[in-house]
């Protein structure tokens, strides 16, 4: 099953939250710093400890404070570039299949994401959300629930009308799931 959901990924009740993390995987601001806020500092002291992560790549904690999630995957997203969009395209869509295999390995069978590269990366969300989808319904079949959660009233209306364009849509209260 695959939700779209309005809120922050933080909330969602998965075996493993997708954090957009930077390379030094050491925290920062948006998702990342909420990610790091609610896990507690043990999420730190368990990233030092992986050193770094490249672009398009991703790295497994545990989800220390999170109680309702068993792991954080830590992915890093390209920052935007007109000039370098199919390099760009290529790195994001690693994020997402990386993520889910990372998760899937672990034995998570929920997994929920964030906009990836949206925010101060600035990845065009339009573009991004594309990508993500394309790339999630790939994974369909082998996780039990994936979770795009968009924070932003826009990107959840964006993504809906998206989604809407490739597959029938069911809408309830902060939430549509793709049939």
């Amino acid at each position: 099953m695959i939700e779209i959901v309005h809120g922050s990924v933080v909330d969602q009740h998965v075996d493993a939250i997708v954090n957009a993390a930077n390379r030094t995987l050491l925290g920062g601001g948006g998702v990342d710093g909420a990610i790091h806020r609610a896990a507690g500092p043990g999420l730190l002291e368990e990233c030092r400890a992986l050193g770094g992560c490249d672009t398009g790549d991703a790295r497994l904690t545990g989800a220390h404070d999170i109680i309702w999630a068993r792991h954080i995957v830590h992915t890093v997203g390209p920052v935007w570039s007109a000039a370098r969009s199919e390099t760009c395209s290529e790195q994001l869509a690693s994020c997402y299949e990386r993520s889910c295999q990372v998760a899937f390995d672990a034995g998570d069978h929920s997994i929920a994401f964030p906009a990836i590269s949206c925010g101060v990366y600035g990845y065009p969300f339009e573009d991004a959300f594309e990508v993500a989808l394309a790339c999630v319904c790939r994974w369909e079949d082998r996780l039990d629930r994936i979770v795009l959660a968009m924070f932003l009233d826009e990107e959840f209306a964006s993504a809906v009308e998206i989604a809407r364009d490739r597959r029938e849509v069911t809408l309830g209260d902060g939430v549509a799931t793709l049939g």
